[in-house]
């Protein structure tokens, strides 16, 4: 079969690859319109999210039998149309959750410690104690909203600390031995601090806003490491202006782009995104809770994996 790689990984996924008798090329640089003019010449992808695989990018893919993505959703593919062509999906969710659960770990942590304003005040020499009190997490109840890889791997790092971990998933008898399922509605009413791990879908998009937080019975942290889309961001100002949500740990933006590679198309920031730039309460972070030197290699060894698994024959 021939690959075609799209964006640069490990290494190690065009070694393996070559060495399952597969025949790789790399185009990291063409126009998604020049790659359309040739794409018919592959059996596989392999992307991360460089640009949308649609409709009409699909059609044009003749021989495609596979789209392996080197990350842990597909929402950049046009998954419906997809599978009514009989392409093979592949994503790595396995790859860096253990990555995700620990950089919502240290977000959490450090809102809680004030540590990156302690740091920026030390800078400036500035040595407040009694400003820069911190609060402990032991006693709190942390409500986790999406169950799968990600927010298993966040309720697995909470382990050593005394908390109540709860979680809401629209899939039933998701919870486990590290965390007890809930409705929603009993997340609202609990939660101390509220970690999203939900993937891009249309349930989830805006998922965050006005009436939502409003819902909760008392204050709350918020954490998002998964879809900038779920978090209406002038919406959670307001809720970190008024107190209602205390502070926020942020990996994603809903002003990213597809290839989450830039964040903005044009020079103009949005007065929110200014906001939560300045605001001491806020911890953000360019899309990279999943970014780490092992993950790099565990996405690639999942989806070299998984492309064995179901292409090569093994007697």
């Amino acid at each position: 079969m021939n690959v075609l790689h799209l964006d640069k990984n490990h290494p190690l996924l065009i070694n393996q690859l070559a060495d399952l008798g597969f025949t790789n090329h790399e185009d990291y640089s063409s126009s998604k319109s020049a790659i359309e003019k040739k794409i018919d010449l592959y059996d596989g992808v392999i992307i991360r999210s460089r640009f949308t695989i649609d409709a009409a990018f699909l059609d044009k893919a003749t021989s495609l039998k596979f789209i392996g993505r080197v990350g842990a959703g597909l929402e950049n593919i046009d998954i419906d149309y997809a599978a009514k062509k009989g392409i093979h999906l592949i994503a790595a969710p396995e790859g860096n959750r253990n990555a995700v659960g620990e950089h919502t770990l240290a977000m959490l942590l450090s809102l809680f410690n004030k540590l990156n304003k302690a740091n920026t005040e030390i800078g400036e020499g500035k040595w407040l104690r009694e400003a820069n009190r911190g609060i402990e997490l032991d006693g709190k109840i942390i409500g986790i909203i999406g169950y799968g890889n990600m927010g298993k791997s966040f309720a697995k790092k909470l382990q050593g600390f005394d908390v109540e971990v709860i979680c809401y998933d629209i899939k039933p008898n998701v919870g486990d031995k590290n965390c007890r399922q809930v409705t929603l509605q009993e997340l609202q009413k609990k939660a101390d601090v509220v970690s999203l791990h939900t993937p891009q879908t249309p349930f989830t998009i805006n998922m965050i806003q006005r009436g939502f937080i409003n819902q909760f019975s008392k204050s709350f942290w918020l954490l998002n490491t998964a879809r900038g889309s779920a978090v209406v961001t002038k919406d959670l100002v307001k809720a970190l202006q008024s107190g209602i949500v205390l502070g926020a740990g942020l990996d994603v933006l809903e002003y990213e782009k597809t290839s989450f590679e830039t964040l903005f198309s044009d020079d103009k920031m949005p007065e929110d995104f200014k906001y939560l730039i300045d605001a001491e309460n806020v911890i953000l972070s360019p899309h990279v809770a999943g970014w780490t030197v092992e993950s790099k290699e565990k996405l690639a060894q999942t989806i070299v994996d998984k492309i064995k698994e179901k292409f090569i024959k093994t007697s």
